[in-house]
């Protein structure tokens, strides 16, 4: 996309979203892990701007945050209205920016081609301003495009100002247009709050434009990219649109998704080629995954790195490291701060807490391990944890490379197993055990003779 270094972009993101139902900003809800401003930004970037400007409101930390540090946010202090916003915007932006382009910060299926088809338009046709409109075949909510007998665009009116045969037009207003700036600050001044939200439209300036015999220039575009973020709907389709876009990308790059509609993977997120993802898997977050892996199904993963011919199937991963060829599941769960090394086990029905687990060790099943270290080639036995809290602080198991550690053993943290040493089956161990040797703690059993016999009399006794 060609750079555009007179034209600055003003970002409206302002709303407070109120359909929405939410304490949290419309623009910052997240679509495939990513603020829903966050796409907008993307589709101005692409048209390679002098200036972006996001217009906030005065409550605005969390907008500020998603926008990111490198972008210039402007406040409106009261919702006086799309036209308010634009002047308030127009105010920081130097003069040497001669043509300006406003976007909904609501709208992430906005593509930078429309931005700069309506740049193109605006110039090629010496109109005062180009708008973006859609066809819908249900324009509920939106204003209508009215044009004259002639084509031409002749007014935007918003639904709640609109007659009965306006609200029958399904050419919408989609709220983005280009300005050339000259003409736009004039007709800004001209506003009015004559209508029936008390507020200053930017429409009016269509309107005034249309009234001295300026050119407004339409700009037909797909109809996906009118969908803005006013509640819960539309931010379902707008991300079932973004998925499908995410996960085609990752097929188009060789990776392999056995129902596409049944994969949730964030934007941004990495897959190697050859990779296998089957249905209902949830990748999230910032995480990589490595080629010729194998996940799910059932399976989520945040924020976690899976090295390469990895397999993960009916289990968690949060914030953890998988080296390569590691088999996780089913049924195991890795919380924040594990490490699994290459050719290691994690097996079903395990969970890890902050872990490190050494180059082709085994945890195969029923374990629970948080706060270890575990070193090269040991087995953890069925059943074994470690004891890691004593109710206050959080104490560190370390198991040395080629330890053996019995079944259902309790490790008592503070606590060390030496290379090699063996834990005796059933054991609850509290001290370390020395490099190569057996620790066992067993009380002394005691075998009852006859029991099953004097129960059965004990019972006819008592009738």
């Amino acid at each position: 996309m060609k750079g555009n270094s007179k034209v600055a972009v003003v970002v409206l993101a302002a709303g407070k979203g109120k359909r929405m139902k939410s304490d949290v900003p419309k623009v910052v809800h997240l679509l495939c892990g990513r603020p829903v401003v966050g796409f907008a930004l993307d589709a101005v970037n692409d048209i390679g701007p002098g200036e972006v400007v996001l217009v906030v409101s005065p409550a605005s930390e969390m907008v500020r945050e998603a926008a990111g540090p490198d972008i210039h946010c402007v406040e409106q202090p009261e919702p006086l209205g799309t036209g308010h916003a634009v002047q308030v915007a127009l105010k920081e932006i130097g003069p040497e920016f001669e043509e300006i382009i406003v976007i909904p910060g609501d709208s992430p299926l906005i593509s930078g081609a429309t931005l700069q088809a309506l740049l193109d338009s605006r110039r090629g046709e010496d109109a005062a301003a180009a708008m973006m409109t859609v066809e819908l075949e249900d324009p509920s909510g939106y204003g209508r495009v009215i044009r004259d007998a002639d084509g031409n665009v002749k007014r935007v009116v918003e639904e709640a100002d609109a007659s009965e045969e306006e609200r029958a037009v399904k050419e919408i207003n989609a709220c983005t247009y280009a300005f050339e700036r000259s003409r736009l600050e004039p007709a800004l001044e001209t506003l009015t709050t004559d209508n029936a939200q008390g507020e200053y439209y930017l429409t009016g300036v269509v309107e005034r434009y249309v009234a001295e015999g300026s050119k407004v220039a339409p700009v037909p575009s797909p109809e996906y990219e009118a969908l803005g973020i006013n509640d819960r709907a539309q931010m379902a389709l707008a991300e079932a649109f973004i998925r499908r876009k995410v996960n085609g990308a990752l097929m188009a790059e060789g990776v392999t998704l056995v129902d596409p509609d049944r994969t949730y993977i964030d934007y941004g997120v990495e897959v190697g080629r050859d990779t296998v993802i089957m249905p209902l898997v949830f990748i999230t977050g910032g995480s990589r995954i490595g080629e010729r892996c194998r996940l799910g199904p059932c399976t989520a993963i945040n924020d976690s790195v899976v090295g390469d011919r990895s397999s993960v199937e009916f289990s968690w991963l949060d914030g953890s490291e998988v080296g390569e060829d590691v088999n996780v599941g089913p049924y195991s769960r890795l919380r924040p701060g594990c490490r699994v090394g290459p050719g290691a086990k994690v097996g079903s029905f395990v969970e890890m807490k902050k872990t490190v687990v050494g180059r082709g060790s085994k945890v195969p099943h029923l374990s629970y391990i948080g706060d270890a270290v575990i070193g090269e080639d040991v087995n953890v036995g069925a059943g074994s944890i470690t004891c890691n809290y004593d109710g206050e602080k959080k104490h560190t198991t370390e198991i040395d490379d080629g330890a053996f550690l019995g079944s259902d053993t309790m490790l008592i943290a503070p606590v060390r197993v030496g290379k090699g040493a063996v834990t005796g089956a059933g054991s609850a161990i509290s001290e370390d055990i020395p490099d190569g040797s057996l620790g066992i703690e067993r009380c002394e059993q005691h075998n009852v003779p006859d029991w099953r016999e004097k129960k059965k009399g004990k019972g006819r006794r008592n009738k």
